[in-house]
């Protein structure tokens, strides 16, 4: 079975943006691109909720590329091209290189996870990680800590209804004093 991956860079207090959506707190450096150019050999998916969809639309993104083309690849961001689904309940348009998906987003993940292929990456997004936490179809948790509080902005986690226990299957500091962080949760 396939395995979903929530990740992202956070703060220290554990948001993924600042207020207004900021991301200028991020430090990017050598080795963090040399993590992630190794995740996205191990994924072929990626799922994101509406408000992560538009916020990363709005960076220079978007999954305008045609996933299913083996030369097509997203130059700005070094991400392998890649099938992307869309979770939402209020799109009305898929927009152009993602399937939008709004039926039952657990039930849709978990048909994925059936499917032959690599693992799945669910990007930012903590409604919807929250949904599928509580559904029990997210495996791993995967954190770039940055050496920032932020003091408000948008939770990597949103509360959930029960404990989630997870395992430390990886902890290193990098560049910046940043520390990275990966977690296998315990179903």
């Amino acid at each position: 079975m396939r395995t979903v991956t929530y990740g992202a860079a956070c703060s220290l207090d554990g948001y993924i943006a600042g207020s207004g959506g900021a991301i200028d707190w991020l430090h990017f450096s050598r080795d963090v691109e040399d993590i992630m150019a190794e995740y996205w050999t191990t994924v072929d998916a990626i799922l994101m909720g509406r408000k992560t969809w538009e916020f990363a639309a709005a960076q220079g993104m978007g999954g305008e590329s045609d996933p299913g083309s083996p030369s097509a690849s997203n130059e700005a961001t070094g991400i392998p091209p890649v099938a992307t689904y869309i979770l939402s309940r209020t799109l009305k348009e898929s927009p152009p290189g993602v399937e939008l998906v709004s039926a039952d987003a657990a039930g849709f993940v978990k048909q994925l996870k059936e499917q032959p292929g690599k693992g799945i990456c669910l990007m930012g997004g903590g409604e919807l990680a929250g949904s599928l936490f509580e559904a029990g179809l997210i495996d791993e948790v995967s954190l770039n800590v940055h050496p920032v509080l932020l003091g408000s902005g948008v939770p990597f986690f949103r509360p959930q209804p029960r404990r989630t226990g997870l395992e430390l299957e990886e902890s290193r500091v990098l560049d910046g004093g940043c520390v990275l962080m990966n977690y296998r949760v315990r179903h």
